[in-house]
């Protein structure tokens, strides 16, 4: 079988404590064009990243020492926006919620597939890609609610403070933006953001969706910007009505 040559700058960090399967994935990554690198836990992560830089980090979360959520959080209050995709038993539902809160790109429960992980390091990777969404555009801002969301510096401010937004999550509030008031099923977003070709899945679509709201809601659980249309799709409402009053 012919091995696949190593990708430019394409480098997986796998932080796991079982050297089984970091072996595993060491090996079966690099097959896959990866290159990739490895850690027993999470202590010393960060001053690991200043030294060499992943394209993105597969944590456990079940380590000693330094578990993965201690670790993920110290890297997300760097502002270190480094993707990862968390590793967790079946069982832990509440660290996974806890996990993708404080700034996980995925996650995937033990024991799974090489072929799913790969899957979604793709995924991952491809979302927070976005190509177009580096090409700053010559537009007006913005403004809902508090909100202002500039085009030419590809930034989001509440009140005039500067809020964290991924290329992913501002790529994705641009296109809801720019389709203001209309029904997007998780399907025509990926289309619009990744090309209908994309390995880009719902799952993923909803994860940014869910981050999105958590930074325009006090409440992400009662949406007023970014509201769901059920068994249809999202749709973006600049003024907060609700969104079952929309046609189309």
């Amino acid at each position: 079988m012919t091995t696949l040559p190593v990708r430019t700058n394409m480098k997986i960090l796998v932080v796991d404590d079982d050297p089984d399967l970091r072996d595993l994935l060491r090996e079966y990554l690099s097959r896959h064009g990866f290159s990739v690198a490895v850690m027993h836990d999470g202590d010393g992560l960060a001053a690991r990243l200043e030294r060499e830089r992943p394209a993105l980090i597969v944590l456990d979360l079940m380590m000693p020492k330094v578990d993965g959520l201690t670790a993920l959080r110290d890297l997300r209050a760097r502002n270190d926006d480094v993707p990862v995709i968390l590793l967790t038993a079946r069982s832990d539902e509440i660290d996974r919620i806890v996990g993708l809160e404080i700034g996980a790109d995925d996650y995937l429960g033990k024991p799974f597939s090489p072929r799913e992980l790969l899957a979604r390091i793709n995924a991952v990777l491809r979302r927070r890609k976005m190509p177009d969404a580096a090409v700053p555009e010559q537009r007006e801002n913005y403004t809902f609610g508090p909100f202002v969301l500039d085009f030419r510096s590809r930034t989001l401010t509440r009140d005039a403070q500067l809020l964290t937004l991924s290329d992913g999550e501002y790529g994705l509030l641009r296109l809801l933006v720019n389709h203001a008031m209309q029904v997007l099923s998780r399907e025509r977003i990926i289309e619009l953001l990744y090309g209908a070709d994309s390995d880009v899945n719902d799952r993923g679509i909803d994860v940014q969706i869910w981050r999105l709201r958590r930074l325009l809601d006090e409440d992400a659980q009662s949406p007023r910007f970014i509201q769901t249309v059920r068994g249809r799709g999202y749709i973006f409402v600049p003024d907060g009505q609700h969104a079952d009053m929309v046609t189309g």
